[in-house]
């Protein structure tokens, strides 16, 4: 998507650690903007899908799931929590997830009311890299006999083992910027 690859050239920074950071428009103050043609484009990328959920992960990919939603008939949007709440009471769908980004773990929770095997799910989130938030929904979604329709993902760091891990899964990845290189300060798509 030009659109978002711009934007990441002209607002993004690439910081120590392999970090891209997009915070001033995608995951700290969103552009509402943007974020709607990111939800059209991933209507177009998944419009063979018959999808009744989006399901997400805190707090990232919310507002990213939440504009999709608008594009997918206005479908629930789920998003799985890291750690235990006092607002999600009953039984839970849980899966571990270590975060690339903070190098902690979490228990990521879903409550049973919200995914069942009736459910054909988009899982959508911000950034792809060693793919560990998509395999914890993607064994929520096993646990709860959900589909996984497919994971359309905002930003992937093809060159790291995310996207290959979930696609060798059977599961369809699609991806708005695919960044195959950051070095030097220069980022690369493809």
């Amino acid at each position: 998507m030009k659109l978002l690859e711009d934007r990441i050239i002209n607002d993004g920074l690439i910081l120590e650690g392999d970090i891209l950071k997009v915070d001033n428009f995608l995951n700290h103050q969103m552009d509402v903007r943007l974020l709607e043609e990111m939800g059209k484009e991933f209507k177009s990328l998944f419009k063979e899908k018959k999808i009744n959920k989006i399901l997400t992960i805190e707090s990232s990919g919310i507002g990213i799931a939440v504009m999709a939603s608008r594009y997918f008939d206005y479908c629930p949007v789920v998003f799985a929590k890291k750690g235990k709440s006092s607002n999600v009471g009953g039984e839970v769908y849980s899966c571990l997830e270590k975060s690339y980004t903070r190098n902690v773990e979490y228990n990521v929770q879903v409550s049973k009311k919200y995914l069942s095997a009736d459910d054909s799910v988009l899982i959508i989130d911000d950034f792809l890299a060693n793919g560990e938030a998509l395999n914890a929904l993607i064994n929520i979604c096993k646990e709860a006999k959900a589909e996984v329709a497919g994971c359309g993902i905002v930003i992937t760091k093809a060159y790291q083992m995310g996207e290959k891990r979930i696609m060798d899964m059977g599961i369809e990845v699609k991806s708005l910027a695919r960044v195959v290189e950051m070095k030097n300060g220069e980022i690369k798509f493809g």
